[in-house]
């Protein structure tokens, strides 16, 4: 194994470039909102960040589990997820429920009523899509349309521990082929990449997952790792220039498949032999540690601004002011719930299973 993979180096890099895609995604969803047409919207490819998540997974989860999948078992690897993700899971299905009721500018509640909203909440509680709400996109699930990522991430894991991590590397290549003509016909049937979230588009997501995790993991098999200088600003600044390609209906299949199939496994390569200068130890720590509750927590703030942008009809200077604020107070207050909630619950359950193994 490459001796790049034996530093955590590479986990610092790694994560804070994830840390500017979930904050890539957020301004992403915003400006959704505000401006409604793709073209007109600077950030508009900011919906591939999530193949870079998962293509980043592929690679975090070989790297730490190929080795010791057959030691600690496949409950143990479920459960260890399972503490990882899902108390976000359940604290952004909470905060969609509150947003979803008490939204001071919708009465969208009222006409779903109480019934169908516990299903909702129930829905965005155990990953088990429920698509309801056509009045807005009719997400898989509603009150926090992100967790359709989980879903698939949740089927890759299944995947990987059952049977990915047993496979060599040759029936690797061809899956990872199969994955990449698969995703190029999703991207050119749809125009687009944006798909996976929607009872609409639902099986773009496994086209999405199939592809893009296979091939993290083949990035840490084949031990891709591209030693450099680069550092951490320049690297961000490579993934962040994806996100700013122009919006072209004729040329976005192509942009899209290229940027996930051969792009984002060559950052995962070269970020994880980036050198890390000095000065941005502690910063790629923070963006690393609120990449997942920020992407897990903002969106049903998201819909309150929808609300407010569909009921007051602000001029574009009055929502960009709203915006940035909005942005500095979802990532603080990512934080304070990775600190306060989610930290005390990993710990608390990890504890348990530690005490249980003894």
């Amino acid at each position: 194994m490459n001796t790049v993979l034996k530093t955590k180096q590479h986990f610092k890099i790694l994560d804070g470039l994830r840390g500017i895609a979930a904050i890539a995604v957020v301004i992403f969803h915003f400006m959704e909102f505000a401006v409604p047409d793709y073209k007109d919207n600077f950030i508009a490819h900011s919906y591939l960040a999530v193949d870079f998540f998962f293509c980043l997974s592929g690679f975090v989860i070989a790297y730490a589990y190929d080795s010791k999948v057959e030691s600690i078992g496949v409950l143990r690897f479920i459960q260890s997820r399972l503490i990882r993700l899902h108390p976000l899971v359940l604290i952004g299905a909470l905060l969609g429920l509150l947003t979803f009721i008490f939204d001071p500018f919708s009465n969208l509640y009222q006409g779903y009523g109480l019934g169908q909203t516990l299903l909702m909440f129930l829905s965005a509680g155990t990953l088990i899509p429920y698509p309801l709400v056509h009045e807005r996109y009719f997400n898989l699930f509603h009150l926090n349309p992100p967790t359709w990522s989980l879903f698939w991430e949740y089927m890759a894991n299944i995947l990987y521990v059952f049977v990915l991590y047993k496979i060599k590397n040759r029936l690797l290549w061809l899956l990872v082929i199969i994955a990449a003509l698969m995703l190029g016909y999703e991207a050119y049937h749809v125009g687009n990449l944006a798909v996976g979230w929607g009872g609409d588009n639902f099986f773009g997501g496994g086209a999405r997952i199939f592809y893009s995790f296979l091939m993290g993991m083949l990035v840490y098999r084949s031990s891709w790792i591209i030693k450099s200088n680069i550092g951490f600003v320049l690297m961000g600044l490579l993934l962040f220039g994806v996100f700013l390609i122009p919006f072209n209906d004729q040329f976005n299949w192509l942009t899209d498949s290229v940027a996930v199939i051969f792009y984002f496994p060559f950052l995962v390569a070269l970020g994880a032999g980036a050198n890390l200068k000095a000065g941005y130890d502690k910063i790629c720590r923070f963006f690393g540690d609120i990449s997942y509750p920020l992407y897990m927590i903002h969106y049903p703030f998201l819909w309150i601004f929808l609300s407010y942008v569909e009921a007051k009809k602000p001029v574009m200077n009055e929502m960009v002011m709203v915006i940035i604020i909005s942005l500095f107070l979802l990532i603080a207050l990512a934080y304070l719930i990775m600190i306060f909630v989610d930290q005390p619950i990993r710990k608390y359950f990890n504890a348990r299973i530690k005490k249980n193994t003894i």
